[in-house]
């Protein structure tokens, strides 16, 4: 596998890891009501991980060959993004925190709650199963899943230093203006139904 195409693929993973997005929205959640925003943030990177395995295992393949199914998980993704849009709308962040995580959830069910936002994150399903694959050399001596697993695991590194970094900011800048972090979730949630209602909008009338 050629240096090249990992560097050409880490690039393209930044630039669409810097654009805010779901993943995004839930950082800055976690660094407003939760303790702290580990949970939140490992629970991204599962979901990462997750498509990291499931592209590894040929599924991309299939895909490819059945373009219906791209179509049928970008859907599921983007009405999941409109339905989370509409929930961070009705109930915008607030700073505080509990010993449990944000409103009482534990630890747990912030983990996976962001393992399924990730996992069913339309521009994540975009770059796993249609975009990760091209950068793969068949005729590398690398096994097909190890040169997936290498692109997987260098994507699921720069969520984790964005979305920590997110977090972060978050919690130091935005905990002190209680209006400010309002005004920024609203932001989030209405560009997360933005982003699905385009998304739904392009896969129904192509």
């Amino acid at each position: 596998m050629a240096i090249s195409s990992i560097t050409a693929f880490w690039a393209i993973s930044v630039l669409l890891v810097l654009v805010p997005g779901a993943d995004w929205a839930y950082a800055t959640t976690a660094g407003l009501r939760d303790r702290s925003v580990l949970p939140a943030v490992s629970g991204l990177l599962l979901g990462y991980v997750g498509l990291t395995a499931v592209v590894a295992a040929g599924v991309a393949t299939v895909v490819a060959g059945t373009p219906a199914v791209l179509d049928a998980l970008t859907v599921l993704g983007a009405l999941y993004l409109m339905w989370l849009g509409a929930t961070t709308l009705a109930r915008p962040a607030a700073p505080r925190a509990s010993p449990d995580g944000a409103d009482g959830v534990p630890g747990k069910a912030r983990i996976l709650k962001g393992a399924g936002i990730s996992g069913l994150n339309p521009k994540a399903l975009l770059l796993f199963l249609a975009l990760l694959p091209q950068f793969t050399d068949a005729h590398s001596r690398w096994p097909l899943a190890a040169q997936i697993g290498t692109l997987g695991l260098l994507h699921t590194l720069n969520c984790g230093a964005v979305y920590l970094s997110v977090g972060t900011l978050a919690r130091t800048v935005l905990r002190t203006r209680p209006t400010a972090a309002r005004a920024v979730t609203r932001v989030s949630g209405a560009a997360m139904i933005a982003i699905g209602v385009l998304l739904l909008a392009e896969r129904l009338t192509g």
